[in-house]
């Protein structure tokens, strides 16, 4: 399996890609080419295309959770496909749709305060439908036969409660869409993250149960740990301390708190825009 990272808060020093705070991920395993997250403005395609990673080969794009700093770079994404699409003179029916994996809640309207200023997914229904085979489901997905789309995820540790970030149409948003990819490697798992707005020791925990796989090699993403309480960045500690992970990528939304207490007991690594993580 091969993870590049298109796109973080963080940018590594010689390496001159563009960074934003948002994340994308762009994964290849079993053969397919799956695009996680798209951060929020068109950074992710300049920062591929420095790559030399074509995103019209996308299988599918999966969604971690609705927020701005991962769903809006769907419209650039949209205007390549459907560029692309006219270049070659592709009529719809000849045309290959990626899938598109998410929780049905990522595509509602989103705002952080109960006035109109949009938070969320800026495309309509019926444009994504034009563009992208939809897969909604709360449920678990198989995208590849190593690589699960983890679905709701269950929120039970008492250090990780749901916290409210704003509105959609349904009332208070709490986030219950957030979700994560697992990735087998081997014997273990990859845990690729967006914002972990679910905990993030919810969601390993839920991709152990899934899986049946308990041995975690790497976690990859953003953990929501900003200005944690105590309670949280201990029990958070705690728990990864115990997986005996092999490495650490806490990136995009893990303030340098967080890190240093992460750091202090785990194998931290610096991650950033034009990152290339590789696991045989």
């Amino acid at each position: 399996m091969k993870l590049s990272i298109l796109l973080d808060n963080n940018t590594i020093i010689d390496q001159y890609y563009l960074g934003e705070p948002g994340f994308s991920a762009w994964i290849e395993i079993d053969g397919q080419k799956i695009l996680f997250d798209t951060g929020y403005s068109d950074a992710f395609l300049k920062n591929a295309n420095k790559m030399d990673i074509d995103l019209i080969e996308s299988d599918a794009v999966v969604l971690s959770h609705g927020h701005i700093d991962h769903t809006w770079g769907l419209i650039p994404l949209a205007r390549l496909y459907a560029e692309h699409d006219f270049k070659m003179n592709k009529r719809a029916e000849e045309r290959h749709k990626a899938a598109l994996i998410t929780h049905p809640d990522s595509l509602l309207s989103k705002s952080f305060d109960p006035g109109p200023r949009e938070a969320g997914n800026l495309l309509s229904m019926q444009s994504l439908e034009n563009i992208f085979d939809l897969q909604l489901s709360t449920a678990p997905v198989w995208i590849t036969e190593n690589l699960l789309f983890l679905g709701e995820v269950p929120r039970k540790t008492a250090f990780e409660k749901p916290v409210q970030l704003g509105y959609t149409p349904k009332g208070p948003d709490f986030l219950m869409e957030d979700s994560a990819l697992a990735a087998r490697v081997a014997d273990s798992l990859v845990i690729v993250t967006g914002c972990s707005h679910a905990g993030i020791c919810n969601i390993v925990q839920y991709a152990q149960e899934l899986t049946g796989i308990y041995a975690i090699r790497d976690i990859v993403g953003g953990f929501h740990l900003l200005n944690p309480s105590d309670q949280r960045l201990n029990g958070t500690v705690d728990f990864l301390s115990n997986l005996d992970l092999d490495v650490l990528h806490a990136c995009h939304c893990t303030d340098l708190r967080s890190k240093v207490a992460l750091g202090s007991v785990l194998n931290l690594e610096e991650i950033g825009s034009g990152s290339v993580l590789e696991y045989v």
